[in-house]
């Protein structure tokens, strides 16, 4: 994951989370479907059960050069980019006719590969942009420049926070109280580090960021050739703290109840002075729209009021800045470097850049994806698989339904919605049923910059295109070739792309205890977020609307406050702790999750006893793979930045989930006394 990934608009898409690992199993481990050798039996399973399921795998373990952490979403991750490779770059080889999507693959792989052609160019390719810049005068044209750079962010792991050029980001979805219909959601942005505790917070570590950050921006002006590039950094940083300032925090942001802010086109004028919103909004392409969803209010009336109160020259000067920030992949060597050295290294401790090839593969899937997942499916997912893990879905809604029928604490008729939002859940694995058409979009192969830029905005065009038109239930939010998977609220569905559906996490041939320990409890997370704290505001239909007695609702936010508690007594460093309340939905859905993916591995034995296989028993055996799933090595700078701005609990974590859940207190014995153990009455039982 990259430095400026961030949680999605929680109660839209709630992602299953990031770590993997490089190692392998033996090869008698992979029919059983868990890493034997990679436990630390010195440890006791009661105590740590990560560094016992992964300790052994940990020491032995080195993290890539090139790479902030190590675990098993890495090397799921690293197949996916094998098959990638193989079909991008045979894309190239095989000289497709002109404007079909392999061409466009081939040629947006070419551009960026050509270093001689890029290092010739230098920074013209900026050219037009900076002269847009030049030729701000006026508030008006102030407005209407920052209207222009509104870009659609459709990364489900970054939307609450725009990290880019943009001003302002947009979202298009359903309505929060009206599924029936799309809206486009505005949210805040404007920043060029990860988030607003990078700009305000008191810790030493964050202070060292802000000072790096400064030389950055000023080394990155100066390697364009702006003049005064150091008091013109300055001026951008400045900006930026009061951007900043202006925020809403990652907490506050996930409220759903202080997002549904439907503002009128005219209200912008009286609630967010500062911008010329009429111009803004036509050079946006959203003359016309007359309503929108306004995420984080005070945020947008502070970011107007710094348009209107801001010197003219800092806007420009942080316009440049990002315009160069933003194409910095696709310029020289020298700008590749830098932002490596700030975005890489200094934000995650990571020493070395990924090689070229790979790097191209990844932009290549970020704005070609689905043409590209259209080649990946037909030739690496098989319609076996498929059919095989929408079975396994089958199997855990229908146990996350009898828990739901089981639960004393629920009133009738909470439950009984409750099992209808089940009941209607729509799951899509492997692929979405339609493909983006890329006709329009204009590829070259001699222009990186224009690609990325044309590729941007005509994914723009394709979401408020959705406006006004009927929502579509079945759209996907990630590609084929992703490793993760997504709930949708709004749509009341769930996604599960190809690439994650394989081993260790799914495997057909391996045990059903490890597949059910492994994908089984990612399908169920992903099933509980439909639950969470966040989604279970909405009701089967995808609409906002409160469905639970107050009773009811008052019970699931004490096991809510419970959890947070339990992760808020994690502390990955002296006086750096987990903070339970940003993680909230997520380890919800992985209590939940995995209690459900339990059940059914239990079912799938049709009451017969598993098989003790190489000494572990069936449940021992579905408990290591949960935990295995979730190992994970990381540098200090990027568990700080998770820990920071990341919704997701650490892989080591996450894995200690299993202390909730009667079953492994019997597979493997933990006892009072021991690190983990929780009393039978103190264990988070929330589904």
């Amino acid at each position: 994951m990259t430095a400026k990934t961030m949680k999605f608009l929680t109660i839209l898409l709630a992602s299953s989370g990031l770590s993997a690992t490089i190692a392998t199993a033996p090869a008698a481990a992979q029919t059983v479907g868990i890493d034997a050798a990679g436990r630390d039996l010195a440890v006791k399973p009661g105590d740590d059960f990560d560094a016992y399921a992964n300790g052994g795998w940990r020491a032995k373990t080195e993290i890539p050069a090139d790479r902030a952490s190590t675990g098993t979403f890495l090397q799921v991750f690293e197949k996916a980019e094998k098959r990638n490779a193989e079909l991008i770059q045979g894309a190239a080889a095989a000289n497709p006719a002109a404007g079909t999507d392999l061409r466009k693959i081939a040629d947006f792989y070419a551009a960026y590969m050509d270093e001689a052609a890029i290092e010739a160019r230098g920074a013209a390719p900026l050219a037009p942009q900076f002269s847009a810049i030049a030729t701000i005068r006026t508030r008006a044209d102030l407005s209407r420049a920052l209207g222009a750079t509104l870009r659609a962010d459709v990364d489900p792991l970054n939307a609450t926070n725009f990290s880019t050029e943009n001003l302002f980001g947009l979202f298009v979805a359903q309505a929060l109280d009206d599924p029936s219909v799309n809206m486009p959601y505005l949210l805040q942005g404007g920043l060029g580090m990860p988030d607003r505790e990078y700009y305000v917070s008191a810790t030493p570590e964050m202070a060292e960021l802000r000072g790096k950050y400064l030389a950055y921006i000023g080394d990155m002006l100066a390697l364009a050739g702006v003049p005064d590039a150091q008091a013109k950094a300055q001026r951008v940083y400045d900006l930026e703290l009061k951007i900043a300032q202006a925020h809403l925090n990652l907490t506050d942001s996930q409220d759903v109840h202080k997002a549904n802010n439907r503002w009128s086109k005219a209200d912008f004028s009286a609630k967010a002075p500062g911008i010329d919103w009429n111009a803004y909004f036509d050079a946006a392409q959203l003359g016309g729209q007359q309503s929108f969803i306004v995420w984080q209010p005070t945020a947008t009336a502070g970011l107007a009021a710094l348009v209107a109160g801001e010197p003219m020259d800092a806007w420009k000067d942080w316009m440049t800045f990002h315009a160069i920030n933003h194409s910095a992949p696709n310029l020289p060597k020298a700008y590749v470097e830098r932002s490596f050295a700030f975005f890489g290294t200094a934000l995650s401790g990571t020493p070395r850049m990924r090689d070229r090839w790979k790097r191209g593969l990844g932009s290549v899937n970020a704005h070609l994806g689905d043409a590209v997942g259209k080649a990946y499916v037909a030739r690496y997912f098989p319609a076996e698989a498929k059919a095989d893990v929408q079975a396994m879905v089958k199997n855990i809604l229908a146990a996350f339904d009898r828990r739901v029928e089981a639960l004393g604490w629920m009133a009738p008729a909470t439950k009984a919605e409750a099992r209808r939002k089940i009941g209607t859940l729509q799951v899509g694995v492997g692929y979405p049923e339609t493909w983006r058409n890329y006709a329009a979009l204009d590829i070259r192969a001699d222009d990186p910059v224009g690609n990325a830029l044309r590729a941007e905005q005509f994914e723009y065009r394709h979401q408020i295109a959705k406006l006004g038109q009927p929502v579509d239930r079945g759209e996907w939010w990630m590609t084929p070739q992703t490793v993760n998977a997504v709930n949708l609220p709004l749509q009341n569905a769930l996604n599960f792309p190809a690439a994650i559906l394989e081993a260790p996490f799914y495997n057909p041939k391996a045990d059903a205890a490890a597949n059910y320990g492994s994908i089984g409890a990612v399908i169920g997370h992903e099933i509980s977020h439909s639950f969470d704290n966040s989604g279970a505001e909405f009701d089967a239909t995808g609409r906002m609307n409160n469905w639970w007695t107050a009773e009811d609702m008052a019970h699931f936010k004490a096991q809510g406050e419970a959890l947070v508690k339990q992760y808020d007594a994690y502390q990955p460093f002296p006086g750096v702790h987990v903070n339970g309340a940003l993680t909230l939905g997520e380890n919800i859905a992985d209590v939940a999750g995995l209690a459900a993916a339990y059940d059914a591995y239990r079912a799938s034995l049709g009451g017969k006893p598993a098989p003790v296989i190489d000494g572990l028993t069936g449940d021992q055996r579905f408990f290591l793979a949960f935990a295995q799933s979730w190992r994970q090595k990381i540098r200090e700078a990027a568990l700080r930045a998770q820990i920071v701005g990341d919704g997701h609990a650490p892989g080591a974590y996450r894995a200690q989930t299993v202390r909730n859940l009667d079953g492994w207190y019997d597979a493997f014995n933990a006892k009072p006394g021991e690190g983990l153990y929780l009393a039978p009455a103190d264990r988070v039982r929330i589904w």
